[in-house]
């Protein structure tokens, strides 16, 4: 991926047009058993901070997590986003101890204008089933949203079905959810149910985006009383 940082957007552009031809839609899922909130911050313009946390599906406790951080291979183009955050996804994910099944990402899996947001790239990159969980639309258009926690509408653009606008607690502002790679768009929704409690973001989605943040501090110090924690933040080293 050290070549992305040569590209033009008109390159990037065509590269997910052809990326997005092997993005798989239906299920494709082993037993899930754990699952892993992705988010990236950044330091500055110039540096990535990824973090991810491994949650156990059944009772949303965390057993693992990393966090690394590279320059950003790319300046920021609106829709080429997977392209600053894809390489320190990677990085972080090889220091993990315990392989997630699903990766719950902050951001637009096929919801994209050329079907291929992070969730989707880093699905592909990975072969790891992925989900976009988006806090804001990015595109499409949709109905009202019923206010009951649990139900959505389409999110849909150009006559396709790219998503569902998710109301994950009532009377709160919903998410946009959205297939990544190899799932489905109802069991994205059915997972991103199963990490969600009492909170307007799924539990995944929380410590990541916590532990990417600057709020960093306070999620890392609970995370570093697991017992695989080692090193100063994370299961290896961050750089």
């Amino acid at each position: 991926m050290e070549h992305w940082a040569g590209l033009t957007p008109k390159q990037a552009m065509e590269l997910q047009r052809q990326a997005a031809s092997q993005v798989i839609t239906v299920d494709d899922l082993p037993e899930v058993r754990m699952v892993a909130g992705v988010d990236v911050g950044f330091e500055g313009h110039e540096t990535a901070r990824a973090a991810i946390v491994v949650l156990r599906l059944d009772d949303l406790e965390p057993v693992d997590y990393a966090v690394a951080r590279l320059p950003a291979p790319m300046p920021y183009i609106p829709g080429l986003l997977s392209f600053r955050e894809c390489p320190v996804i990677l990085k972080a994910l090889s220091r993990l101890t315990i392989k997630p099944d699903v990766l719950l990402c902050d951001g637009q899996g096929i919801a994209h204008p050329r079907r291929l947001g992070v969730a989707s790239h880093t699905g592909l990159l990975t072969g790891l089933p992925s989900i976009g969980v988006g806090k804001s639309r990015l595109i499409g258009s949709h109905g009202s949203v019923p206010e009951n926690r649990g139900e959505w509408t389409p999110l849909v653009d150009k006559g396709e079905d790219i998503g569902a606008v998710l109301r994950t607690r009532a009377g709160v502002k919903p998410l946009f959810i959205s297939p990544g790679h190899r799932i489905s768009l109802a069991a994205a929704v059915h997972y991103v149910m199963r990490c969600t409690t009492r909170y307007r973001l799924p539990e995944t989605t929380r410590w990541a985006d916590g532990v990417a943040s600057a709020r960093s501090h306070r999620w890392l110090d609970q995370l570093k009383k697991l017992p695989r924690a080692r090193g100063p933040e994370g299961c290896v080293s961050a750089d």
